[in-house]
């Protein structure tokens, strides 16, 4: 990359939707003094904590080659995304093998071997023939994949009468075309070992998709895009013959997710406001024994 190109880097400094904004620039944050989303306040909570947070927005996440099968099945059914390399080996033993990957993530782009992406593909064919989903990322009805969407809000910090201003950001998946008096319906993908709903429900609860469904409710709720709102996630199995389930969480389900995404904001206006970025505690934390081990011993307590 030359210089031209990252002093070329854009900025947002006013709310609204901009949807040419590459992935890699929302990932990086373009807002000045830096903006929210929905991953980076469930990285704020419990069972991560602030100082996490603050080390992977300066050095980034680490890479993860589970992902490059998701990001490929985002290409793949929503039709934009990073260009997938197909690399022609049985598996990722091979010294040979091992360097396309590397130099492929390196580039930007997604490795995948032949018979993966035969399976994306085959993921992709099993999208388009359900019949919710397809409706849902169906680009015949005007919507569009990969809007980043930036709003403010007033965070309130130290005492009541205080407060202090936070950029927020999301990236949908999808952001469909609104029909007068119609009801909004954001879809967003998710590559799952299984997506029957009851295993998904642990699924969602475990990674805070509960928190993003709220924030991405309320990205398109302050930005005036419509104000009946529904989210929900469609969910994919990445074996064959890759089931599809949609997915809409419930009141309390939202309810609970933008309860713990205030706490985030909170807790990120006070990092920002005093540059300081807590690990788990500050204090001496006492552990009291989980419940299988009272009850073990329970004779002797």
């Amino acid at each position: 990359m030359t210089a031209a190109e990252v002093l070329a880097a854009p900025e947002v400094t006013e709310p609204g939707v901009y949807p040419d904004l590459h992935e890699d620039d929302y990932h990086a944050d373009p807002v000045p003094g830096g903006s929210l989303s929905s991953s980076g306040a469930r990285k704020l909570l419990p069972p991560s904590c602030p100082a996490i947070f603050r080390h992977e927005q300066l050095h980034g996440s680490p890479k993860k080659r589970t992902f490059d099968l998701g990001h490929a099945a985002h290409k793949a059914v929503l039709g934009v995304g990073a260009d997938v390399v197909t690399v022609d080996a049985d598996d990722w033993k091979t010294k040979a093998a091992r360097e396309q990957r590397d130099t492929a993530h390196a580039a930007g782009k997604v490795p995948l071997l032949a018979h993966e992406v035969a399976q994306v593909d085959a993921m992709a064919a099993a999208i388009r023939q359900h019949p919710m989903a397809s409706a849902l990322f169906n680009p015949e009805r005007g919507g569009k994949p990969e809007q980043s969407l930036f709003w403010r809000q007033q965070i309130p910090v130290a005492t009541p009468d205080r407060q202090q201003q936070v950029w927020r950001r999301a990236r949908l998946d999808w952001l469909p075309k609104l029909t007068p008096g119609g009801r909004l319906i954001l879809a967003d993908y998710k590559t799952a070992a299984c997506a029957e709903p009851g295993a998904f429900r642990k699924t969602a609860f475990n990674l805070g998709y509960h928190v993003q469904a709220a924030w991405y409710i309320d990205a398109v709720s302050a930005l005036g895009l419509a104000e009946d709102i529904a989210f929900v996630f469609v969910v994919q199995e990445k074996t064959a013959p890759y089931p599809v389930t949609v997915c809409e969480l419930d009141h309390d389900a939202l309810r609970i997710g933008r309860v713990l995404s205030q706490q985030a904001l909170s807790i990120y206006a006070d990092c920002q406001r005093t540059d300081r970025w807590p690990g788990y505690s500050d204090q001496v934390e006492l552990i009291s024994p989980p419940p299988w081990v009272v009850n073990e011993f329970k004779d002797l307590l």
